[in-house]
């Protein structure tokens, strides 16, 4: 499998009338392939848009594209919105969960940590020892690593019931040691970055 996210740039004041239009189209998309999340920024870069895909192979992602494109109503008339567009392609991890649709809260946290070249694979044998015990505290929604787009890129998400249940929620894995899970040597975690984001209406992932 592979997960494609896309994230959208908007112009400031647009998202509410984005989101409308897009979930009205949204039934023509689905037809081809399902949407796995749709959220837009609450806390980090504001008026972003995110939504994801996942699919069995590039090659079934670049089929259903064209396909989608050429049906009546799809892609939605949004494009007067768009600032800009990113697309990053994922490949989600042994221990990462199924995409399928589920209400696990109010708040999604998407964090996006860049690393030494050669790094990651060790990094998640860690995770896997760790996770167990941080997951009774709070559901992980995804865990992948970057297949094209920036490289060494590594992406979780956690979703809470609001920002008060998140900021509890780490500092009890910090203060019990239940995470992080380390590093495997200085210097191997370059960037970090996270936002806190909100699912759209017709979000699967609720």
């Amino acid at each position: 499998m592979i997960i494609e996210m896309r994230n959208y740039q908007l112009k400031p004041g647009s998202v509410p009338t984005f989101e409308e239009r897009f979930g009205k189209a949204l039934p023509v998309r689905e037809k081809f392939s399902k949407l796995a999340a749709f959220w837009h920024t609450e806390v980090g870069e504001l008026n972003q848009v995110i939504h994801v895909w996942p699919y069995a192979s590039f090659e079934e992602r670049t089929k259903v594209r064209a396909e989608a494109s050429k049906a009546p109503g799809w892609p939605p008339d949004t494009r007067e919105f768009v600032v800009s567009q990113q697309s990053e392609v994922y490949l989600p991890a042994p221990f990462s969960p199924a995409l399928e649709p589920r209400q696990l809260g109010s708040i999604y946290e998407i964090r996006m940590y860049s690393y030494a070249a050669g790094t990651i694979p060790g990094m998640m044998e860690r995770w896997a020892e760790k996770l167990p015990e941080r997951i009774k505290l709070s559901p992980l929604v995804g865990a992948w690593y970057s297949e094209f787009g920036p490289l060494n890129k590594w992406v979780h998400i956690w979703a809470y019931k609001d920002a008060a249940e998140r900021q509890r929620i780490r500092g009890d894995a910090v203060a019990r040691g239940i995470w992080p899970p380390g590093q495997a040597q200085p210097g191997a975690l370059l960037k970090m970055e996270n936002m806190l984001v909100v699912p759209a209406a017709f979000s699967p992932l609720r």
